[in-house]
C-alpha cells in the first residue's frame, strides 16, 4: 500500500480518532500525541490493513487503548476525563448562558460515571457510532452497551432534574 492509498484510506476518520483521544486524555497537546501514535502504528500495519474488516473500527480500537495505557502510566497522572466539543449556533445570550450551564452540568455528571460508560456514551452520542462499531471497538455485545447506555442515560437525566428542579421531581 502506497502513501497516497494510505492517507485516503484513513482522513475519513482521522478527526474521529483525535476527538476520543481528546475526549480520554483532555488535553490537546496528549490528543494530537496519541492521534499520531495511532497513525504510525497504522501506518506499520499499512501491509496488512486489507486483512481487516473495518480499519476505523480498528484504528477507534487502538485510540481508546492508547489512551487508557496514557491515563494509568504516571506520566498521564493528571489528567482527567473531560469534554468540551460543544458548540454553539448563536443563540441569544441568556439562551447561550443556560445552555452553556447545562452542558457543564452535563459534563460534571459524566465526568462522575465509570469510565466504560464515558468511552460508551463518547462513541456512541457523540461520535454517532452504530452498536455494532462500538462493540467491536469497546469489546462487548450490543446488548450490554445498549443497557450500559441506557443507565448512564437515565443516571444523567436524572441528576440534571434534581440539579434544575432543586430535587422536586
Amino acid at each position: 500500500m502506497n502513501q497516497i492509498v494510505f492517507i485516503e484510506l484513513i482522513n475519513p476518520f482521522k478527526d474521529k480518532v483525535f476527538r476520543l483521544a481528546k475526549r480520554l486524555l483532555t488535553s490537546t497537546e496528549e490528543a494530537e500525541d496519541a492521534t499520531q501514535e495511532v497513525m504510525v502504528k497504522l501506518w506499520n500495519k499499512k501491509e496488512n490493513l486489507d486483512a481487516y474488516n473495518n480499519v476505523e473500527a480498528l484504528a477507534m480500537t487502538m485510540t481508546k487503548n492508547y489512551c487508557l495505557d496514557q491515563l494509568k502510566s504516571k506520566r498521564a497522572g493528571n489528567l482527567k476525563i473531560v469534554h468540551n466539543n460543544f458548540t454553539d449556533r448563536e443563540p441569544q445570550l441568556d439562551k447561550k448562558l443556560e445552555d452553556s450551564d447545562s452542558l457543564e452540568w452535563v459534563e460534571k455528571i459524566i465526568n462522575q460515571l465509570p469510565e466504560q460508560l464515558q468511552i460508551l456514551i463518547q462513541l456512541r452520542d457523540v461520535e454517532q457510532y452504530e452498536f455494532e462499531e462500538i462493540a467491536k471497538i469497546v469489546n462487548m455485545n450490543e446488548t450490554a452497551i445498549r443497557v450500559a447506555l441506557s443507565r448512564a442515560r437515565k443516571k444523567i437525566r436524572e441528576s440534571m432534574l434534581n440539579t434544575h428542579g432543586y430535587g422536586i421531581k
